[in-house]
């Protein structure tokens, strides 16, 4: 068995199930592996679980079996084996006494391989004169040295399941089971027994999902194991169909072995479903020479559309595609082909899953034909170097014959500008779901300010260090795994000293003093840089000193709110309601940064925050800096509903119940609807109402619409026109068709005049005060406010 070396004092072989797991991964190299067979002795023996007595029957029967998938001779029944010429390898033998058991059981022909020295000298010495026939060698079993199908059985007793001691370990289990596949004669069987524990079990499902039969098995137990092991058996077939799972797994046992036998059940449902969708009828998945079959595979078919299998059957791995050819009429191309790798968290989202989304990312590939790559379990691992590698031989019988010069195909990743990435958190909500916070460093700011547009403040950053330096903290939810809900820029200050807030009194101060002129060069704030110790990979170190600038908004749409507020600023100090303060509500915290910004820049609002869940509140406390007072609070209830009771109150009277702004920013939780945010609820038109007779007078009422498609916020036109009438405006993102819309309950209508009036006033307005960067952005920012038309 292959491992890293690690230093750590060795301990004796564990003496039971329970520590089973604590035990294995101390010994991940070959000397802690020598080490420990030395002093187990000679004439001693150290199964992982499952002994003989446990395995005899399940075992002998399995090997004895002829294979089913074969092509068989009308008429003729099956030809039983003979125990006696069987080939039969077994990797990562240790001093386990299983081989010996099968020699005795007249399965004499057994080659037998582990990486220690030790060990394989000692079984040799142990087995010379008793079992001459039984062979032993020296070998890394990620590496075997083996021709091609030449294997009957390969017999796997926890070899697997040390290899891949952890998650991380993917690589060399992926490597091993390669050379598993390899080495098996057509119709040969691996037979592995495991934990099953998830990134073992992913792994298996998905190197023998194509062109091979998989049946699981309950081992029985001894009665003082408190784990379960099962047998899985996969049997190489001739051709690469996929087959459902055969299960033989005694449901009672699984349900009385707790947590681990129950995820390995579960796993194998989910594994069953995948199954099930690519062997449909519905969702049909064409193979290269189908392709072929139906027509020249390097033409171009006019809005041709194919859902492929990539790969040779006799590879290790299959890839799932999407084959998409351009109209003609679509056109400026600047390339004949191009392959986009979605991430395995991603192939669910609506971009990538729909034909309106696919269509999308085929415009901005500008390409002829778009080859969409959705990466699933059995090669999320994959670098792109070994994607390319193992791409080659389909995307040349897929690139269109358009040019007579060879054509270098451009691969597109999604999400490829975080360079390093830390977790800080993740916790876990009834109401949320699994929610993760983590620190991010993008690989090129440059880009990532572009991909974003003009809104995102960090162009401007006050920073001369190198771009890899400046540190995010994120919050995301795990079921949209695509979005990210909050982004906050780390500094090793909590605010600025120079920066003042936007106040009546400040204009009229600033008004009236000269003006101090500036020494030249410039004043930089100190962001926080993650330290460059090689020990710091898990970004724990200096975490105490990174505190989130609570001045800067990263995400652009919350500075196109921004912007609308200050442009708006009028209406707003018309429609002061309670103490010349500004009644405020936000439905959404998330990390809780709008409001926090909004507080310390517009200091005459009066800030309520809606938040459903109060994990998210406590998570926003813990990781964002987010802090209530008397003028930001927050009330932990349904947003629908909060605004539904402010109406109803409104209707009865009660005035000081009105709200002066009312801003959505939530998410959908529907990662495979075409709107982002806000949940569907949110764009009813029986919301809009009750969000209009919940404001005063003068009340402004904002909503982020985060959109793939143009087509999908239509509807959310024509409901927002019959509520608000002519009172809209909106501030687009350069971001697909992501949007900010403001609608005045007011329904006078705002003409392009009023907009521009308004622009000159509040440029005016913010020269008057302390700059601050994003001032810049709300004047560039409040010019592209238009009417909704």
């Amino acid at each position: 068995m292959g491992g890293k070396k690690k230093k750590q004092q060795q301990n004796r072989p564990p003496k039971n199930s329970r520590d089973l797991f604590k035990s294995v991964r101390e010994f991940t190299s070959k000397e802690e592996w020598d080490l420990f067979f030395a002093m187990t002795g000679s004439g001693d023996s150290f199964e992982w679980y499952a002994d003989w007595p446990q395995l005899q029957s399940l075992l002998t029967k399995q090997l004895l079996s002829p294979p089913s998938l074969l092509p068989k001779t009308a008429g003729e029944a099956p030809v039983a084996l003979e125990a006696g010429l069987l080939v039969i390898l077994v990797p990562g033998c240790g001093n386990s006494k299983l081989s010996e058991h099968l020699y005795d059981d007249g399965f004499t022909g057994i080659i037998n391989l582990d990486f220690s020295k030790v060990v394989i000298h000692e079984m040799r010495k142990r087995n010379l004169t008793e079992r001459p026939e039984m062979v032993w060698h020296v070998m890394d079993i990620t590496d075997m040295q083996f021709d091609s199908k030449t294997m009957d059985v390969i017999i796997d007793k926890a070899g697997l399941d040390t290899l891949m001691v952890d998650e991380l370990r993917a690589t060399e289990g992926s490597l091993y089971l390669a050379d598993v596949k390899r080495i098996l004669e057509a119709g040969g069987k691996y037979i592995c027994f495991t934990l099953g524990e998830s990134h073992v079990s992913d792994l298996l499902f998905s190197m023998f999902r194509f062109g091979w039969k998989m049946s699981l098995y309950t081992v029985p137990k001894e009665p003082s194991s408190k784990l379960q092991t099962f047998m899985v058996v996969v049997e190489k077939d001739i051709c690469a169909s996929v087959s459902m799972i055969s299960s033989y797994m005694d449901e009672y046992s699984v349900g009385s072995h707790g947590n681990q036998a129950r995820q390995f059940y579960e796993a194998v449902e989910k594994e069953q479903k995948v199954r099930l969708e690519y062997s449909s009828g519905s969702d049909t998945l064409y193979s290269l020479k189908d392709v072929g079959k139906n027509g020249n595979p390097h033409v171009l078919v006019e809005g041709r559309r194919i859902k492929l299998i990539l790969g040779e059957p006799k590879g290790s791995t299959f890839y799932k595609g999407i084959l998409i050819d351009a109209q003609k009429d679509s056109g400026p191309f600047k390339a004949p082909m191009a392959v986009l790798i979605v991430p395995y968290i991603r192939v669910d989202d609506w971009l990538f899953s729909s034909e309106e989304g696919q269509n999308l990312i085929l415009a901005k590939s500008q390409a002829c034909r778009l080859l969409i790559i959705l990466l699933d379990s059995m090669n999320f691992w994959s670098s792109m170097e070994i994607l390319k590698i193992e791409l080659d031989h389909s995307l040349k019988q897929l690139i269109p014959n358009l040019s007579q010069n060879e054509v270098e195909i451009p691969f597109l990743t999604v999400n490829d500008r975080i360079w390093r990435k830390f977790n800080v958190k993740q916790v876990k909500s009834t109401v949320t779901g699994p929610i993760v916070v983590d620190e991010v460093i993008y690989s090129n700011l440059d880009k990532y300010n572009k991909d974003l547009d003009f809104l995102s403040e960090s162009k401007d950053l006050d920073c001369e260090s190198e771009h890899k330096e400046l540190v995010f903290r994120r919050l995301t939810f795990e079921r949209s795994p695509g979005v990210v809900q909050s982004e906050a820029l780390l500094s090793s200050e909590e605010t600025d000293p120079t920066a003042e807030p936007l106040t009546e009194e400040n204009e009229v101060q600033k008004a009236s003093k000269p003006r101090k002129v500036k020494k030249k060069g410039k004043q930089k704030r100190s962001y926080f840089r993650p330290s460059r110790k090689a020990d710091d990979a898990d970004g724990a170190a200096s975490r105490n000193e990174r505190k989130v600038d609570h001045n800067y908004l990263a995400l652009p749409y919350q500075n196109a709110i921004i912007s609308g507020l200050m442009l708006i600023s009028l209406h707003l100090k018309e429609s002061s309601s309670t103490r010349g303060m500004v009644e405020t509500v936000v439905i959404g915290l998330g990390g809780g940064l709008l409001p926090m910004f909004m507080k310390n820049w517009i200091p005459n609002l009066n800030i309520e925050v809606v938040e459903l869940d109060q994990v998210v509140l406590d998570v926003a406390k813990e990781h964002f800096g987010f802090k209530e007072d008397e003028n930001l609070r927050v009330r932990v209830t349904d947003g629908i509903q909060f605004v539904r009771d402010k109406a109803d109150s409104g209707a009865e009277g009660e005035s000081t119940s009105k709200l002066d702004i009312l801003i959505v920013d939530v998410d959908a939780p529907n990662i495979r609807s075409a709107l982002a945010c806000p949940a569907a609820d949110f764009v009813e038109e029986s919301f809009f109402q009750n969000a209009k007779n919940c404001l005063s007078k003068e009340g402004l009422f904002v909503i982020y619409l985060g959109s793939k498609s143009s087509t999908a916020k239509v509807p959310i036109y024509s409901s927002l026109k019959k509520v608000f009438g002519k009172s809209l405006v909106s501030l687009e993102l350069e971001e697909y068709f992501n949007e900010v819309i403001f609608a005045l309950k007011n329904e006078s209508p705002i003409t392009e005049e009023d907009l521009s009036k308004a622009c000159d006033k509040l440029e005016r307005s913010l020269e008057l005060v302390n700059q601050h960067r994003w001032t810049k952005k709300v004047i560039k920012a409040s010019k592209l406010i238009r009417p909704l038309i």
